[in-house]
């Protein structure tokens, strides 16, 4: 007996993880990752595609992992069964040529499934994270199905943060761990809101770069540029979109649910407070095992005209999906999610 609780001991967590999509790139990155940073020893892997999902957990298990009880299936039921985190990349791909945006009809059928299944098997789930894209709209089409709280689902958009934090440090040639709190909120799409006045650049204000011999107003507009078009130039670069990173960052949101070390970068949450009304956008947030905590967004007028730009932007995405069928009228969500 001694034994199996050491093994147990080594794991954040025993509960059950459910990775959605997992014999696609980000989905097969988000096992390893998991696996690799022993959140728990109860992964499950779902995917409709069955030979790659076997593919995946063949590999996962030839790893060798100590402890790991993984299993696969391509029965919704059997996966969400019992699942208490839930990380879903399970959407189509976006190829080359498209906008993330172009993906907005399938993705959203297949968000409004995910709600559906999670509202069905696995109602008592603690926390639900969503990749696929765009993912703003996805995560909102999932909540409103899912009759969760708006504190238990968040989606991936650290990347476009930690982006910037990327390209600021190439820029200045300086490790990336002293550009600090480096931000983007609202759309995790080509009208995202990039920040500069939260930002310092080894413990310089980055508003005070901008604009100097150190950082000229052409040379930050072209990095904030390189920020918004960071998945695209990932495509150009490999052929494929972007996988290590969405996987890594969703793991690390999925961690801080489970009560790992607090998830800091910004995460798209569902707002509601009076400025910005019945969206999912990126706000400032901390996830930990309470979910997401959301608190107010810093900036200049100019950065918050932005942000404004953003959130409009988003809303004419959403009354599209509206439009399509796929969610109701605003004023009919609370009859499907009470929480709401």
């Amino acid at each position: 007996m001694k034994s199996l609780i050491n093994i147990h001991m080594d794991f954040l967590t025993d509960e059950k993880l459910v990775i959605v999509g997992a014999a696609g790139m980000i989905g097969s990155n988000m096992a390893q990752t998991a696996a690799m940073m022993r959140l728990t020893p109860n992964i499950c892997l779902y995917d409709t595609y069955a030979p790659g999902l076997e593919g995946v957990a063949e590999e996962i298990a030839h790893c060798g992992f100590k402890g790991l009880n993984l299993t696969f299936t391509s029965d919704i039921k059997e996966a969400f069964t019992g699942a208490k985190y839930i990380v879903s990349s399970g959407g189509a791909a976006r190829k080359a040529g498209m906008t993330r945006e172009d993906l907005l009809r399938g993705n959203s059928e297949i968000a409004e499934q995910l709600g559906k299944d999670i509202k069905a098997y696995c109602p008592d789930v603690k926390h639900v994270v969503v990749v696929f894209n765009p993912a703003d709209i996805t995560g909102l089409v999932t909540l409103i199905y899912s009759g969760l709280k708006p504190s238990q689902v968040s989606t991936l958009a650290a990347l476009d943060s930690t982006r910037l934090r990327s390209e600021l440090a190439k820029y200045f040639h300086i490790p990336a761990d002293q550009i600090q709190n480096s931000r983007t909120y609202g759309g995790h799409g080509e009208q995202m809101a990039v920040f500069a006045s939260t930002t310092t650049v080894a413990g310089q204000p980055l508003s005070e770069l901008i604009g100097t011999k150190a950082l000229p107003q052409q040379a930050w507009e072209e990095i904030r540029q390189r920020v918004v078009q960071g998945g695209k130039n990932i495509i150009d670069l490999r052929g494929r979109s972007s996988f290590q990173s969405p996987a890594y960052l969703s793991i690390e949101m999925v961690a801080a649910a489970m009560g790992g070390p607090s998830f800091t970068w910004p995460v798209g949450t569902y707002v509601n407070n009076g400025e910005y009304n019945h969206i999912m956008m990126a706000m400032e947030t901390t996830v930990d095992k309470n979910g997401v905590t959301v608190a107010p967004v810093k900036g200049t007028p100019e950065e918050h005209k932005e942000l404004d730009q953003s959130y409009h932007h988003l809303c004419k995405l959403r009354d599209e999906v509206i439009s399509l069928g796929i969610i109701p009228p605003i004023s009919e969500w609370s009859k499907i999610n009470p929480n709401l």
